[in-house]
């Protein structure tokens, strides 16, 4: 779709390296955005307004999810802020950063950290200092928090779920949460399997749940209130998240990319933001899909560059509801080999 206003492939440059074009490929997605159903739920009715000005009556604290990868942790985290801020999708790994999300609910504040998932897997050569970059972020969650969920699926536990395990700190509170409850077929078959979990580590509560419903994530809320201390809260009411809307869209625009390509595509593809503007409504975004070799390419770009499209056109729309504006997005797809094993690229890629 042309704009008057806006660049044309034939005129843009890529720019952080313009004499680099014989390995992009690039695709454009721009349009008016619908307007969205305004269905915020402010929850004033739960404010509490005995609170005093050095937050007495208030409380607030650090609370870190962690688990093995695909185990569920970033939908539990949108459900229970009630609105995506971590990107899922069914291929492992998908998190990579430390993702704070903010839920106020009466007189509390909780602040979540989604982790990414332990790396037990994927510890080919070519990938180790991303997996040890990934690796040291969730230690140091778990150092910081006041309470850790431990996140399991229902009646399993397995060498991957047990390296996690071994990770949370002597004498932190730790709720063991079973994810994936509608799974489960006899609810009888948890009692032992919750038993042998107690001997495993001393949980201080065990909460079952679906990590996609909102009923559930709400009674979770609920156990986890009494174990955050009594303080001030950390960011406005109506915070959802610390991270800003650029970070926010490199993660969209990667949680595109992993759903349209699935399993073809390997684990080693990330998404830097080039550039991003705001004009007024307008949002202009210039983003690089990095791949290791030519043949990820061509995954990525797709027949006559249709999965390119989708993966823009997808992103686009979710971005446009994100900001409730219009966005133009202009994607490049580009090979560096050996970026997952590189520190300097790690870094300039946004990896903590």
């Amino acid at each position: 779709m042309n704009h008057p206003d806006l660049p044309t492939p034939a005129d843009s440059a890529d720019p952080r390296d313009p004499d680099d074009h014989d390995e992009a490929e690039q695709a454009f997605e721009g349009h008016e955005a619908s307007d969205a159903d305004d269905t915020e739920d402010t929850s004033e009715e739960d404010f509490d307004p005995t609170a005093g000005p050095d937050g007495s009556g208030r409380r607030c604290g650090l609370v870190a999810i962690v688990g093995r990868p695909n185990v569920g942790k970033s939908t539990l985290l949108n459900t229970l802020i009630g609105q995506k801020v971590s990107i899922t999708s069914r291929k492992a790994q998908t998190t990579r950063h430390r993702i704070t999300g903010i839920a106020t609910e009466g007189d509390t504040q909780f602040v979540f950290v989604d982790t990414p998932g332990f790396q037990t897997r994927h510890t080919v050569r070519g990938t180790s200092a991303l997996n040890r970059n990934l690796n040291k972020t969730v230690q140091a969650v778990l150092g910081d928090v006041d309470l850790v969920l431990f996140l399991v699926e229902a009646g399993r536990f397995g060498a991957d779920d047990e390296k996690v395990l071994r990770l949370l700190p002597p004498g932190k509170p730790a709720i063991l949460v079973a994810n994936k409850l509608d799974l489960v077929h006899r609810r009888a078959d948890l009692l032992p399997w919750l038993q042998q979990m107690q001997a495993r580590h001393a949980f201080t509560e065990f909460v079952p749940l679906a990590a996609t419903k909102k009923d559930d994530a709400k009674r979770l809320l609920g156990i986890i209130r009494p174990h955050l201390p009594e303080q001030g809260w950390y960011y406005d009411e109506d915070a959802l998240t610390d991270r800003s809307e650029k970070f926010l869209a490199a993660e969209l625009i990667r949680e595109k990319l992993f759903r349209l390509t699935g399993d073809e595509l390997p684990y080693t593809s990330t998404v830097q933001i080039d550039k991003y503007t705001e004009e007024g409504n307008l949002r202009r975004i210039a983003a690089t899909i990095i791949v290791e070799r030519d043949a990820h390419k061509g995954m990525v770009i797709g027949e006559g560059g249709e999965r390119l499209k989708r993966i823009g056109s997808e992103a686009r729309q979710e971005l446009e509801r994100l900001s409730e504006g219009k966005v133009f997005l202009e994607l490049w797809v580009k090979v560096r080999s050996g970026w997952a094993d590189d520190e300097q690229r790690l870094k300039s890629y946004g990896y903590e």
